[in-house]
């Protein structure tokens, strides 16, 4: 009976203990998401809060694009980021709101966030500014706007000090350096970017798969092609810029593409968007002169595209001018084209 009495309790202290390793393991996991000790010293100094800008202040050559919910406050990008155009589409709009000629609106509310993205490129493809910047409607906060790698995780932080020569530079940049969640390489054996969804969205392209209606043999030497990788990943969480060239190396028909995908989709709004949201890099990145095939005869098991760069070049490059907590690295096969690396 003693004895029994002592394995059962061996047991339950046993599943405690794992218990708590788990627990361990997972919180640490939410610290590193969050960065919650870089957050609190923040929050405690705030001397990294900015003051409010003065004075009329006239937009530059650079927009800030956004989705928001009717009901969501976006007054903060006039208020904090007067030296930006604003590009605010809202998604859910009410008949009196889609009546109203001075608010941008979509067709649908679908995908999240990348239904506003598209509609902006396609509206404005032949107008754009020199720098696109795609944000969230949330300005800051450590619950709601965890993956703004910003002091406070504060988007206005962020975009002040944004290296827009960096953007230019390198035409497509993810505005998260951390590559948790998204990038780990637990994240990149994703179940959203499936065989068909990648035959869905690119065929037809300017950039199609291989084997698709409109990918030839014949015509392989003088077009582009995408074959999926075994893995993708992405930083999270679909905040990036774009410069405005990097935009104009895919036609306006890609846009409309991959627009009408997801409208036509019957994924819902969440799963769409993330579909989304781990190919962002992909298709910005995809149309450069310096990028190559990978067929499925080379032993590259690309985790955050499916092209690789000719080029070896792995200099550190910086998306952020004020702060520095943190560098990304990435192996020789896969350098920061994909994964910005911040100093």
């Amino acid at each position: 009976m003693k004895g029994g009495l002592r394995l059962a309790g061996f047991c339950v202290s046993c599943l405690i203990l794992f218990s708590l390793y788990l627990l361990e393991a997972h919180l640490q996991d939410i610290c590193n998401q969050y960065r919650a000790g870089a957050y609190v010293i923040n929050w405690l100094d705030r001397s990294n809060t900015p003051p409010s800008p003065h004075g009329e202040i006239t937009p530059g050559d650079k927009v800030i694009v956004m989705a928001k919910l009717e009901e969501e406050p976006t007054d903060w990008v006039e208020q904090e980021l007067p030296d930006w155009q604003r590009a605010i589409y809202t998604v859910n709009p009410s008949p009196e709101t889609r009546l109203n000629p001075d608010v941008l609106t979509t067709q649908f509310n679908k995908g999240h966030e990348s239904m506003a993205y598209f509609t902006y490129i396609i509206e404005n493809y032949h107008n754009l500014p020199s720098t696109i910047v795609f944000l969230h409607a949330h300005r800051s906060g450590f619950l709601m706007a965890w993956h703004v790698d910003a002091p406070l995780h504060d988007n206005v932080i962020a975009m002040r000090n944004l290296r827009l020569d960096f953007v230019q530079q390198n035409g497509y940049v993810n505005l998260r350096c951390n590559w948790n969640p998204g990038c780990k390489d637990s994240h990149r054996s994703n179940t959203h970017v499936t065989e068909q969804i990648w035959l869905d969205i690119f065929d037809g392209t300017s950039t199609p798969p291989l084997n698709t209606s409109s990918s030839t043999e014949q015509e392989f030497a003088g077009q582009k092609y995408l074959l999926k990788p075994a893995k993708i990943g992405a930083a999270c969480c679909a905040q990036f810029a774009l410069s405005r060239d990097q935009v104009r190396k895919r036609p306006l028909e890609d846009y409309i593409k991959f627009r009408q995908w997801i409208i036509d989709t019957e994924l819902s709004d969440a799963s769409s968007g993330r579909v989304m949201e781990f190919l962002w890099h992909i298709i910005f990145v995809v149309p450069m002169n310096n990028y190559v095939i990978v067929r499925s005869t080379d032993s590259v098991d690309s985790a955050l595209g499916a092209f690789i760069p000719k080029s070896s070049d792995t200099s550190q490059a910086g998306v952020y001018i004020s702060w520095e907590w943190r560098y990304l690295f990435a192996s020789p096969a896969h350098t920061h084209f994909f994964v910005i690396m911040c100093k």
